[in-house]
């Protein structure tokens, strides 16, 4: 087994100069969510590429070199590191979470695909992590427990027309819905006209789960039913569960209450499997 988590034989071939590029997640935020593969990768990197906050969580090693960026170049950090990396060096970058969710390792497949060939001999590994829905989830009991889908509300990179189609389109086929990129100052509006269109579409009292700082320790979960969801619940570092009409609630006297997705639709022939 190699460092980085693999069986031996298994990477690819080094890239130019024995260069390598890994895309790690670091989890939702305390240390205890990074993986033993991703502290791996992390400690044999000669240098660290990621927004400045993710590059603080992790841990200091001497003549490692850290080259942070804005939250919003994405691509701009993927070409620095893959270029990085085609000079011979080890490269890793960070995301929150896990990498292929809404995060890094799409702008990597991007930049590669865009750029030049040695980039595309490189040695490229993803590194997962657990991603902010998964630990939001942990701590309301089990709402993905059932179908589910998961939905950037931002923007930036789509129009919001699509948003809205996409999110009428899982209302109807039932899944429950996780959002990222919920609101920010520059999309204030989005979020409750997200609600807006699924109280539509749901039940009144399906609940809305507001996990903000998921894995850290002003970590908060508010759960409230759709008729209350509003958008000042949230902010950037908020992941929101949405249940589907067959999500259920569990009251529990002086505890938090559970939600979970039963694991058979009402009126499957087959019951659960």
């Amino acid at each position: 087994m190699s460092a980085g988590g693999e069986p031996d034989g298994q990477k690819g071939a080094a890239g130019p100069a024995g260069g390598r590029l890994v895309v790690v997640g670091l989890g939702p935020g305390e240390a205890r969510f990074l993986t033993p593969q991703a502290a791996a990768a992390l400690a044999e990197a000669e240098a660290l590429y990621g927004y400045g906050p993710y590059l603080d969580r992790v841990p200091l090693r001497p003549g490692q070199a850290r080259l942070a960026s804005d939250n919003r170049e994405e691509l701009g950090r993927a070409r620095a590191a893959l270029a990085h990396a085609a000079a011979g060096s080890r490269v890793a970058v960070v995301s929150g979470g896990d990498p292929g969710v809404f995060a890094m390792a799409a702008a990597v497949m991007e930049a590669i695909e865009a750029g030049p060939a040695e980039w595309r001999a490189l040695d490229v590994e993803v590194v997962p992590g657990v991603t902010a829905m998964l630990a939001v989830a942990a701590a309301a009991g089990a709402p993905l427990g059932h179908d589910f889908c998961a939905m950037s509300l931002s923007d930036n990179l789509k129009p919001f027309e699509l948003v809205e189609k996409r999110l009428r389109l899982a209302a109807e086929a039932g899944l429950v819905m996780a959002f990222y990129n919920p609101v920010s100052k520059a999309r204030p509006w989005q979020l409750d006209r997200a609600f807006d269109i699924l109280r539509g579409l749901l039940p009144a009292s399906v609940p809305v789960i507001f996990g903000r700082a998921a894995g850290r320790p002003d970590a908060r979960t508010v759960i409230v039913p759709l008729a209350a969801a509003r958008a000042d619940l949230a902010d950037m570092a908020t992941c929101i569960i949405v249940g589907s009409a067959e999500t259920r609630r569990i009251e529990r006297p002086g505890r938090p209450p559970l939600v979970y997705a039963p694991r058979a639709v009402r009126g499957a022939a087959g019951g659960a499997s």
